[in-house]
């Protein structure tokens, strides 16, 4: 059986626009729509079903994911069963859709995107992570699992730049999802599929379209990642993703992509170019009211570099992490969840249960 809402739509975009200001009045990051179920939500990293009317239909949720689509990416979805994408919904903002079959059926997942940059004071961020805005060269990567909020910090860095600096800022992402509108900067941004066959080849030609920026969506690959890094080497500052639990993995993770005989080249390179990681998680906050961002901020110094040069030190980097001080660029990820602690922006089990050594921040929390 149809949901009524399906009936009463006059098409499937109405009907999915019904769902996603539902999804937005809730503060739902995601949507989850398959055949035989209920719309799922994924309200503060917690799942919610839409269980007030019938679950929906094999053929409604086919129409729905068709209806997403153009005709290049239908073609896409016909050939590899799944397909990525970007829509506007007025008075919603932007979506990130994937489409993809399971079961024998269409199944959408989505994303939803604030219309609105946020600003980057508003997101909790440490205030180290505000100035690497003003780098000049280099690599910064921002890591975490999905649905951390990695692209929304690389957005607002994006933003606090565009507002604060006058420069050539060049995106290349796959789908774009937030739209810059210019300030001081000058603002590219191009889709994979739409404005560039794949991000190697967008990558090559951003080094001849003169930018100052590179945000890069996602390294994924050993070419996207070398491009990346002769970005910064050629003096660009680039911002990319990675995904990783912590900092110093999201570094040997960097240099491991590699065959090993090309690892010592590529281990020099990093070393040479990386200025920062940070890497965040969102933790339920102490009054119940959405998530608050946790994260640790690996700052490249003459010694991490050292470090990482070093096949047989690198394994040091958590230490030197662990026992660095924001005033060296360092903050690990138990030192910033006892800062929010103390702050009571989340609970101390909340902050136990997600610590690296949880038996270390009790006694930091009781005043030990």
């Amino acid at each position: 059986m149809e949901n009524p809402a399906q009936a009463a739509a006059a098409e499937p975009l109405e009907w999915l626009s019904q769902i996603l200001a539902e999804a937005a009045r809730h503060g739902a990051s995601d949507v989850h729509l398959r055949a035989r179920n209920h719309p799922i939500l994924r309200i503060d990293g917690v799942l919610r079903a839409l269980d007030d009317g019938p679950r929906l239909g094999v053929e409604w949720v086919a129409q729905v994911g068709d209806a997403m689509m153009d005709a290049r990416q239908r073609a896409l979805f016909a050939r590899d069963h799944q397909v990525d994408l970007s829509r506007g919904f007025k008075g919603i903002g932007r979506v990130r859709a994937n489409i993809f079959r399971q079961r024998g059926t269409v199944a959408l997942v989505l994303r939803v995107i604030h219309s609105v940059v946020p600003a980057l004071a508003s997101l909790g961020l440490p205030d180290m992570v505000t100035k690497l805005c003003h780098l000049e060269r280099g690599l910064v990567l921002v890591t975490g699992a999905s649905g951390s909020g990695k692209t929304t910090t690389l957005a607002a860095l994006v933003n606090e730049i565009n507002l604060t600096q006058t420069k050539h800022v060049l995106t290349i992402e796959d789908p774009i999802e937030f739209l810059f509108a210019e300030q001081k900067s000058l603002i590219t941004q191009r889709e994979i599929g739409v404005d560039a066959g794949t991000f190697q080849e967008a990558m090559r030609s951003a080094l001849r379209e003169d930018p100052d920026v590179i945000l890069l969506g996602e390294m994924r690959d050993i070419e996207t990642i070398e491009t990346a890094l002769q970005a910064a080497e050629t003096g660009h500052f680039v911002l990319a993703t990675a995904h990783a639990p912590a900092a110093p993995e999201a570094v040997n993770r960097l240099i491991t992509a590699f065959p090993a005989e090309a690892q010592a080249g590529i281990r020099v390179k990093v070393a040479q170019n990386l200025r920062a990681v940070v890497s965040q998680r969102l933790l339920p906050r102490a009054d119940g009211r959405g998530r608050a961002v946790a994260c640790e901020v690996l700052t490249i110094s003459a010694l991490a570099r050292e470090l990482i040069a070093d096949p047989a030190r690198i394994k040091d980097l958590p230490d030197l992490l662990r026992r660095g001080n924001i005033q060296e660029g360092m903050l690990a990820f138990d030192a910033c969840l006892l800062a929010l602690a103390k702050a009571k922006r989340i609970t101390p089990a909340v902050a136990l249960q997600y610590a690296s050594s949880p038996t270390d921040l009790r006694l930091k929390i009781e005043g030990f």
